[in-house]
């Protein structure tokens, strides 16, 4: 049987050389849409190389649209019908056949390499933009990039004013400016007893003792708050009101309103988390519309263009916009004016809203699979987001689930990653369905956890 065998000059790292030499391939019609390429182990026979470098390669020609790879199947070279999917990440996500659902990734999109080189082209081209980014810029960054970013999220439905922004670089440089502004070393910040392992990780660097909030279905229990307050006073309360992490609950609209009342009352700061974004019809009142006065908000393009573009922003009250520009201006100076730039075109282009507009509609297809396969367990899942919480079946223990899975080379998260201080972790995972190469590596791990949750759960019994 004849196979498809490239020629390799041996000029730069054979990966990349291999990935190229299938691009150009498929471009001059050597390899036809739907070809099947050699099996990984059969190249790396004929070609004297590691399997590592032609997994890799294949993967680098996935992630440039070549290629597509089905589980079980093999993989093939991409139809000109076919379209802009998601259909590839890097390797980290998917290395040696494991399945990594243990991050909240957005879906990896074809289109997303063409997009960047345009808002790089567009830059380049513009002589302004190119000298801003050589040089020393304000500590909440250039007034444009910052009216672009808040026209945009007008039409997210996130309306607010240039002036009240202020860039950053991503969701956690933007925590770590909002604690270090509000709160002192010693000091007492509140986060439901599940919570953004993030914010847990910033609070023990800047040496801030944590308050567990207690939480239900419909959000953090407003109810207990003063009582709370009353036995360990604290000043800063961060919450996630859309979609809580790990739970995914959103925040009720009574509660949201006596939140407020509690923060007026007790004078307490409100950090509200929005970097995980929504669809409109998904979203309560935010937070910093009820409360302006006492609520920094935080946003990035991280969950929506490109964790790779470390750029944000934070709605600020002008109480403390001075104390947060010093913070910026201490740890970094200020944000990079190139990546907010690249950003600002990325989104005066047109190319962001169309990515998001994919990205949900990738979301929601991979949602509904997560519900019809795991439907006997329940799990809590909300459109627009990232990930699924599911509470285990009695006498299964989430260390041993998520053990069992591993053997499966797929990786999910116990809850235990989430607890705030010493606080005891239910019996739940978190799964990242977002985070899957594609639908088909998606299907197979769902019924890998189907498998492994139905199972009768191990005897923690052994012998003596």
């Amino acid at each position: 049987m004849t196979i498809w065998v490239p020629e390799l000059a041996g000029i730069g790292p054979r990966y990349r050389e291999l990935a190229n030499a299938i691009a150009q391939a498929v471009r001059q019609g050597e390899l036809a849409p739907g070809a099947k390429l050699p099996t990984q182990r059969r190249l790396a026979e004929v070609l004297g190389v590691t399997v590592g470098t032609v997994t890799r390669a294949y993967s680098e020609a996935e992630r440039g649209g070549w290629v597509s790879a089905r589980v079980g199947s093999g993989t093939y070279v991409r139809g000109v019908d076919e379209g802009p999917a998601f259909s590839h990440v890097s390797a980290a996500r998917d290395d040696n056949g494991w399945v990594d659902l243990s991050l909240a990734l957005p879906p990896a999109d074809v289109e997303r390499d063409a997009a960047l080189s345009r808002a790089l082209s567009a830059v380049q081209a513009d002589p302004v933009a190119m000298a801003e980014a050589l040089d020393y810029q304000p500590e909440s960054g250039l007034d444009w990039h910052r009216e672009i970013y808040a026209e945009w999220m007008g039409r997210l439905g996130l309306p607010m004013a240039a002036d009240e922004l202020v860039i950053d670089q991503g969701g956690m440089n933007g925590i770590f400016i909002a604690l270090s502004t509000l709160a002192r070393p010693g000091g007492r910040i509140a986060a439901e007893r599940l919570c953004y392992p993030g914010v847990i990780s910033v609070a023990g660097q800047l040496g801030l003792r944590m308050v567990a909030l207690d939480h239900d279905d419909d959000g953090l229990v407003v109810e207990t708050l003063a009582a709370r307050h009353d036995q360990q006073p604290f000043n800063v309360l961060y919450v996630m009101p859309e979609h809580q992490n790990p739970t995914t609950a959103r925040l009720a609209e009574d509660r949201r309103t006596a939140l407020v009342d509690f923060a007026r009352e007790r004078d307490v700061w409100l950090v509200e988390d929005g970097v995980q974004h929504l669809p409109v019809e998904q979203r309560g009142t935010p937070l910093h519309q009820l409360a302006p006065e006492r609520t920094i908000f935080l946003f990035s393009v991280s969950k929506i263009l490109s964790g790779g573009l470390r750029s944000g922003v934070m709605r600020v009250p002008s109480a403390v916009r001075e104390r947060v520009a010093t913070v910026v201006r201490n740890v970094s100076w200020m944000p990079p004016p190139l990546i907010a730039s690249i950003v600002g075109r990325w989104i005066t282009s047109g190319d962001a809203d169309r990515q998001l507009a994919r990205q949900f509609a990738e979301l929601e297809a991979r949602r509904n699979m997560v519900q019809e396969t795991l439907a006997e367990f329940s799990p809590r899942t909300r459109p627009g987001g990232f990930y699924a919480w599911l509470s285990l079946p009695p006498g299964q223990r989430a260390s041993q689930v998520v053990a069992r899975l591993a053997e499966s080379r797929i990786r999910v998260n116990s809850a235990e990653a989430f607890c705030v201080g010493s606080e005891a972790a239910p019996q739940a995972i978190r799964l990242c369905f977002s985070a899957a190469r594609d639908r088909a590596t998606l299907a197979h791990a769902l019924m890998q956890v189907r498998d492994v949750l139905a199972a009768p759960a191990p005897s923690p019994w052994q012998t003596i």
